[in-house]
């Protein structure tokens, strides 16, 4: 796989070696189970995937690269080039400025832009609305493009759907950037439609066996299919694709789901002719990182901590699975942790930030989970060991640490 340049302060001396011990020792990718760090009186398990992925350095690599290249130019940054509040805020140190918000709000209108500018399109992609507002201003699009290839995956994967006549569904969420540019682009090719979840998912399966009205549907789902959809003829041969950051085993519940209600719908006839049996369009990062935190999982530990960007939909996945088992703290750097009894962090099953007091317990040892999203460097995932290590007298050196995992 190619290797990138991405700037030496987001890599780290703890998690960058033990992510290169792993994988020495695990070539294929085959091994989901966590790497431990016995401190003595605190242990962490790190997760054996986890930070980084292929299109968030390709990202990364890209967009250095554009304010580095150009230092005479205006540099742009169509919105959030990651979700990642680190990497973003590093961007806008060295010059780079945002045109929209993540839900797509201007905050420098198209109208300001020149041809001499520089337009860093995110990695999630953007619409063909907004990448015609800037053909139309001389701005070259794709000269500093980020979009993740498996991104650009899935946009072909509605392109091939559409050409066969299938009525496009995505999983997603309607709201986020990646949705937003994959839905402009199904819409081109087929009738398409947006659903969140499982739940969203049954409503449409009840319309489709006649159990629903055509005035609910059109509520409940109200913004969130493409112009002149006709459910009733449209929803008669489908396929599915997902935003890349889901959770994979709800989109392959939502496949399974959608293959039933057509077979119980159109018993006897030959499925093909309404359903798309196609493979989940989830990126590699996205399966080994979910991958990765069953395997964290399997362990008997105290709490869970990950690191990342609240508004990252991968990170938020990785935060559910931990949720649903122990407690977890999501955090976005070192600094949410106040002090060995405090911390601040967000409660993503209520999206609410709240603070807790006594989240390390009293005990001997501590095991701790730790992990983060696609787009956390490594550097905030060390930050966060090292706060947690300062609060422990007489811990094992680190290079005693990383000695013994290398022996293992």
């Amino acid at each position: 796989m190619k290797s990138f340049n991405i700037p030496d302060f987001y890599k780290s001396p703890i998690i960058s070696k033990v992510k290169e011990i792993r994988k020495i020792m695990d070539p294929r990718k085959k091994n989901f189970s966590p790497t431990l760090l016995d401190f003595g009186p605190v242990r962490f398990y790190i997760a054996r995937h986890f930070g980084f992925c292929y299109g968030v350095e390709n990202a990364i690599e890209i967009a250095f690269k554009a304010i580095e290249d150009n230092p005479e130019s205006r540099i742009f940054l169509l919105s959030q080039m990651i979700h990642n509040p680190d990497v973003n805020k590093d961007l806008l140190e060295r010059g780079a400025k945002f045109l929209m918000d993540t839900s797509g709000n201007q905050i420098i209108p198209f109208d300001a832009l020149t041809k001499e500018d520089i337009v860093i399109i995110p990695a999630f992609g953007t619409t063909l609305q907004i990448e015609n507002e800037l053909y139309n201003r001389g701005i070259e699009v794709r000269r500093y493009d980020t979009t993740c290839p498996f991104v650009d995956r899935v946009w072909k994967k509605a392109e091939k759907l559409g050409e066969e006549n299938y009525t496009i569904i995505i999983h997603g969420k309607d709201k986020h950037e990646e949705t937003r540019a994959t839905f402009s682009r199904s819409e081109k090719n087929a009738p398409s439609i947006i659903v969140k979840d499982i739940h969203e998912s049954k409503i449409i399966g009840e319309f489709i066996l006649g159990n629903l009205s055509l005035d609910k549907f059109e509520t409940i789902f109200k913004g969130k299919y493409s112009e002149n959809f006709k459910p009733l003829e449209h929803l008669m041969k489908v396929g599915i694709i997902n935003q890349t950051t889901m959770l994979a085993s709800e989109t392959q519940e939502i496949v399974d789901y959608f293959k039933a209600v057509m077979i119980q719908k159109y018993a006897g006839a030959e499925l093909k002719n309404h359903f798309a049996d196609t493979r989940d369009t989830l990126c590699y990062a996205t399966n080994e990182n979910q991958e990765s935190t069953y395997g964290l999982l399997n362990v008997n530990a105290d709490l869970a901590v990950v690191v990342g960007g609240y508004n990252s939909s991968n990170t938020s996945h990785i935060v559910e699975l931990c949720e649903a088992k122990l407690p977890t703290y999501f955090i976005s750097s070192a600094g949410e942790i106040v002090s060995k009894k405090r911390i601040n962090h967000f409660l993503y099953s209520k999206q609410e930030h709240l603070t807790s007091n006594n989240f390390l317990p009293e005990k001997s040892p501590v095991n701790i989970l730790l992990t983060s999203g696609a787009s956390c460097p490594d550097s905030l995932v060390d930050a966060v060991l090292q706060k947690i290590l300062s609060f422990y007298p007489n811990v094992k050196n680190v290079n005693e640490v990383l000695k013994e995992i290398e022996t293992i």
